[in-house]
């Protein structure tokens, strides 16, 4: 498989390439939660797809990073002594999971938005 630009997922077929699209549309509710498939929309329109999942990824990131935030003084002392490490390691390797996924909806929504343009607000 030819790779895409750098950030863009291992298993997605650069743009341009055929069935690069479906390869997305399936990434990209991989992000999304699992409900999400149930919608036919998202299958016939990926660029609202890849909208949708921008936002959605952009939401879970804040999250994350709220959690990072607030971890120490809410959940450390429920957590037994010496666990509160492990927690923060397990944010911090979501939120750097979430911002590279973030980054790859975005290109992909860019990608897509060349084909079909949305309004830019």
């Amino acid at each position: 498989m030819t790779s895409g630009p750098p950030g863009w997922p291992a298993r997605v077929p650069p743009p341009g390439v055929a069935g690069w699209e479906q390869a997305a549309t399936s990434w990209l509710l991989d992000q999304c939660p699992a409900d999400y498939r149930g919608y036919a929309a998202w299958r016939r329109h990926p660029v609202a797809l890849a909208w949708v999942t921008v936002r959605h990824l952009q939401a879970e990131l804040a999250a994350m990073r709220g959690a990072w935030r607030d971890v120490r003084p809410e959940l450390g002392p429920l957590l037994p002594t010496g666990s509160l490490g492990d927690v923060l390691e397990a944010l911090t390797a979501e939120g750097l999971r979430l911002r590279a996924a973030l980054r790859a909806a975005e290109m992909m929504l860019e990608a897509l938005s060349v084909r079909a343009p949305i309004s830019k607000r």
